[in-house]
């Protein structure tokens, strides 16, 4: 992918999407990792839905991450 195109995407990003930092235990990022890959999905993806379940859960709110 071309300069151009990255920075493209970077700006994209920027505008459309926040970041959250995640800290865990040693190790956890690997089983979570592992629980990931075994549904097919990335860490993100995996995590986004656990997140969305719970709030879901709690508010029963049908949110969009």
């Amino acid at each position: 992918m071309g300069n151009a195109a990255t920075k493209a995407k970077n700006k994209y990003n920027e505008e459309n999407y926040e970041r959250i930092a995640l800290s865990v235990k040693k190790g956890g990022k690997s089983l979570i990792q592992s629980a990931a890959a075994a549904k097919g999905e990335t860490i993100n993806g995996y995590i986004k839905t656990a997140i969305k379940a719970k709030i879901n859960a709690d508010t029963g709110n049908d949110i969009d991450l």
